[in-house]
């Protein structure tokens, strides 16, 4: 029995020193290595590599680190060591070699999936605009992976804190409490909330390629930051923020795409922004707001009429965030009168083409 425990601890200290370098384990797949082991015999130094490698790996990404801290735990006796052909290996069926001319077989696997791997960081990468529909109906599932998260802001309420200013009030109170014996101090800071986020996204006929990456990228904002709120501009402004609460985004794209009447038409930012302002912005939504436009610049009404709105949006959101599509490409200069006339009054000049873009733009807004 405490030979039994021993080795337990043993295996239990590699999946702890596993999760230290980043491994996602369990304690389900910890469990499920330890009865894995217990099968095969933790005695069967193969085994137990194996075993691991079956039951204590999320994914392709974590076959190389679950190597390197297999090496570095056991030591390279530790090794995957050739097992005699007569003994089975039935539960190794799921990718892992069946025969000892094991090595070459596991190398190749692993060629396979990290080659699987680098086709989805190509695809993270690649402009949507340009992408097939089989292209854009995988891009549509990664975007599932996109975290974003809301800036925030301080309030005007403090909170209790572990440190920060002393809060009299409380610390005199406790002390009342105890008779005016001296008490614990107590301390207080800032409250902080969300800040409101709003999207601007540029529905003309030139972005038509990117509408339907941003709406997702909108969707994704709407699903998990409170106080989001999405507009489409063009030749006028559509309200869709209730279309993109639909849980589905499916759903919520083609609920959007009814809603929105000016569906690749022309470009007047000018008049829709003036509109914007005189309707939400200036009552309130985008008042302390991170404000984010979504365009190309291409402006058909007049250059000065959009850098007067862009000036009176300045002074009234917190931040200003300018999505150029063209942004990331090579050799592009902020030529557009759109985009010249805007750029002065914006506070960050962002590229938005690929889903390695929208990632960095969630970043960005997270900071504003």
């Amino acid at each position: 029995m405490t030979v039994v425990r021993q080795a337990d601890e043993i295996l239990l200290g590699f999946t702890r020193a596993l999760r230290a370098a980043g491994v996602p384990v369990t304690p389900d797949r910890a469990h499920g290595f330890l009865s894995a082991t217990a099968e095969l015999g933790a005695d069967d130094q193969r085994a137990t590599y194996l075993a691991g490698r079956a039951t204590l790996c999320a994914g392709p990404d974590d076959l190389a680190r679950y190597d390197q801290v297999f090496t570095a735990y056991f030591g390279r006796d530790g090794l995957p060591r050739a097992r005699p052909a007569q003994t089975p290996l039935a539960p190794l069926s799921s990718g892992l070699p069946l025969d000892d001319s094991g090595g070459d077989a596991e190398t190749v696997d692993e060629e396979v999936l990290r080659a699987r791997a680098s086709e989805t960081e190509v695809l993270r990468h690649r402009d949507v605009a340009e992408l097939s529909a089989a292209e854009r109906h995988r891009l549509s599932a990664l975007f599932a992976g996109l975290r974003p998260r809301p800036p925030l802001r301080r309030t005007a309420r403090h909170q209790r804190w572990h440190r920060g200013q002393v809060d009299a009030s409380r610390s005199l109170r406790a002390s009342l409490r105890r008779m005016g014996e001296p008490a614990r101090i107590e301390w207080r800071r800032r409250g902080v909330r969300p800040r409101r986020v709003v999207l601007l996204v540029d529905v003309s006929g030139s972005m038509s390629g990117y509408a339907d990456a941003l709406l997702r990228l909108a969707h994704r904002y709407t699903q998990a930051c409170p106080g989001v709120e999405t507009f489409t501009v063009g030749t006028r402004v559509t309200h869709v923020t209730r279309a993109l609460r639909l849980r589905d985004p499916e759903r919520a794209l083609i609920a959007a795409g009814e809603t929105v009447p000016d569906w690749s038409g022309g470009t007047r930012l000018g008049e829709t922004l003036r509109f914007f302002l005189d309707r939400w912005g200036q009552r309130g939504l985008a008042r302390g707001a991170v404000v984010v436009v979504f365009s190309d610049g291409w402006e058909r009404g007049d250059p000065t009429l959009l850098g007067e709105q862009m000036a009176r949006l300045s002074r009234i959101a917190h931040r200003v965030v300018w999505v150029n599509p063209h942004r990331g490409k090579a050799g592009y200069e902020p030529v557009q009168q759109g985009v010249l006339a805007a750029l002065p009054h914006c506070n960050d000049f962002l590229a938005g083409h690929s889903l390695a873009t929208f990632t960095d733009l969630t970043e960005v807004v997270s900071r504003a």
